[in-house]
Protein backbone atom coordinates (compact mmCIF):
# COMPACT_ATOMS: atom_id res chain seq x y z
CA UNK A 1 0.00 0.00 0.00
CA UNK A 2 1.50 3.49 -0.96
CA UNK A 3 0.48 6.48 1.22
CA UNK A 4 0.70 9.49 -1.17
CA UNK A 5 2.43 13.05 -0.08
CA UNK A 6 -0.86 14.95 1.06
CA UNK A 7 -0.87 18.20 -1.28
CA UNK A 8 0.60 20.78 2.09
CA UNK A 9 3.87 18.90 1.87
CA UNK A 10 5.81 21.46 -0.05
CA UNK A 11 4.33 23.95 2.10
CA UNK A 12 5.12 22.63 5.31
CA UNK A 13 8.24 20.62 4.79
CA UNK A 14 9.19 16.94 5.53
CA UNK A 15 10.88 17.45 8.82
CA UNK A 16 7.40 18.16 10.11
CA UNK A 17 5.60 15.93 8.36
CA UNK A 18 7.89 12.97 9.96
CA UNK A 19 8.55 14.68 13.06
CA UNK A 20 4.61 15.31 14.10
CA UNK A 21 1.24 13.43 13.49
CA UNK A 22 -1.22 11.29 11.59
CA UNK A 23 1.27 10.86 8.65
CA UNK A 24 3.74 9.51 9.92
CA UNK A 25 1.76 7.08 12.50
CA UNK A 26 -0.31 5.99 9.22
CA UNK A 27 2.54 5.98 6.56
CA UNK A 28 5.71 5.23 8.16
CA UNK A 29 4.91 2.94 11.19
CA UNK A 30 0.95 1.75 10.03
CA UNK A 31 2.49 -1.27 7.56
CA UNK A 32 3.60 -4.44 8.59
CA UNK A 33 6.18 -3.88 5.61
CA UNK A 34 7.78 -0.64 4.46
CA UNK A 35 9.89 -0.94 1.36
CA UNK A 36 13.23 1.84 0.82
CA UNK A 37 14.52 1.28 -2.61
CA UNK A 38 17.84 2.28 -3.76
CA UNK A 39 19.37 3.83 -0.24
CA UNK A 40 22.20 5.64 -1.27
CA UNK A 41 21.49 6.08 -5.09
CA UNK A 42 21.01 9.79 -4.19
CA UNK A 43 23.08 11.13 -0.78
CA UNK A 44 21.37 12.04 1.71
CA UNK A 45 21.85 15.34 3.27
CA UNK A 46 22.13 15.74 7.48
CA UNK A 47 18.70 16.54 8.30
CA UNK A 48 17.33 13.76 5.75
CA UNK A 49 19.91 11.32 7.08
CA UNK A 50 18.44 11.52 10.63
CA UNK A 51 14.88 11.24 9.33
CA UNK A 52 15.88 8.73 8.27
CA UNK A 53 17.23 7.00 11.20
CA UNK A 54 14.22 8.25 12.84
CA UNK A 55 12.39 6.10 10.83
CA UNK A 56 14.49 2.50 11.12
CA UNK A 57 14.45 3.51 15.32
CA UNK A 58 10.81 4.33 15.51
CA UNK A 59 10.26 1.11 13.21
CA UNK A 60 13.02 -0.96 15.18
CA UNK A 61 11.29 -4.00 16.45
CA UNK A 62 8.09 -2.97 15.25
CA UNK A 63 7.73 -3.27 11.79
CA UNK A 64 9.79 -5.22 8.92
CA UNK A 65 11.59 -3.43 6.23
CA UNK A 66 13.24 -4.15 2.76
CA UNK A 67 15.85 -1.98 1.52
CA UNK A 68 17.91 -2.27 -1.22
CA UNK A 69 21.17 -0.88 -1.99
CA UNK A 70 23.95 -1.34 -4.61
CA UNK A 71 26.71 0.27 -1.74
CA UNK A 72 28.32 -2.06 0.34
CA UNK A 73 27.56 -1.47 4.39
CA UNK A 74 31.43 0.63 4.48
CA UNK A 75 30.16 2.80 1.98
CA UNK A 76 26.76 3.51 3.95
CA UNK A 77 28.03 6.75 5.84
CA UNK A 78 29.05 8.23 2.24
CA UNK A 79 24.69 8.23 1.66
CA UNK A 80 24.43 9.50 5.04
CA UNK A 81 25.70 12.62 5.32
CA UNK A 82 29.22 11.01 5.86
CA UNK A 83 27.96 10.56 9.23
CA UNK A 84 29.66 7.36 10.52
CA UNK A 85 28.18 7.46 13.79
CA UNK A 86 24.57 8.12 12.53
CA UNK A 87 25.66 5.29 9.76
CA UNK A 88 26.66 2.49 12.65
CA UNK A 89 23.44 2.98 14.89
CA UNK A 90 21.14 2.51 11.49
CA UNK A 91 22.99 -0.62 10.61
CA UNK A 92 22.95 -2.15 13.85
CA UNK A 93 19.34 -1.38 14.49
CA UNK A 94 18.58 -2.86 10.72
CA UNK A 95 21.23 -5.71 10.88
CA UNK A 96 20.25 -7.08 14.59
CA UNK A 97 17.32 -9.40 13.12
CA UNK A 98 18.14 -8.75 9.20
CA UNK A 99 18.45 -11.63 6.78
CA UNK A 100 20.90 -10.28 3.96
CA UNK A 101 20.23 -11.09 0.51
CA UNK A 102 22.80 -10.58 -1.80
CA UNK A 103 22.26 -10.55 -5.51
CA UNK A 104 25.45 -10.41 -8.59
CA UNK A 105 25.18 -10.20 -11.62
CA UNK A 106 23.38 -7.71 -13.81
CA UNK A 107 19.83 -6.23 -13.48
CA UNK A 108 16.76 -6.82 -15.70
CA UNK A 109 17.12 -3.47 -16.61
CA UNK A 110 20.25 -3.89 -18.15
CA UNK A 111 19.87 -7.32 -19.17
CA UNK A 112 16.79 -6.15 -21.58
CA UNK A 113 19.08 -3.42 -22.59
CA UNK A 114 21.31 -5.48 -23.85
CA UNK A 115 18.72 -7.79 -25.38
CA UNK A 116 17.42 -4.47 -27.44
CA UNK A 117 21.29 -4.06 -28.53
CA UNK A 118 21.46 -0.71 -26.23
CA UNK A 119 24.54 -1.93 -24.78
CA UNK A 120 27.28 -4.49 -24.95
CA UNK A 121 28.28 -7.20 -22.23
CA UNK A 122 31.17 -6.78 -19.87
CA UNK A 123 33.09 -8.98 -21.73
CA UNK A 124 32.98 -7.37 -24.84
CA UNK A 125 30.87 -9.85 -26.43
Amino acid sequence: MRCPLPPSVESIGATTILTQGEYFNRAVLGPRLLVVDELGYLPFGREQASLFFNVVAKRYERGSMILTSNLPFPQWATALADDATLTAALLDRLLHHAHIVQITGDSYRLKDKRKAGAVRAANGA
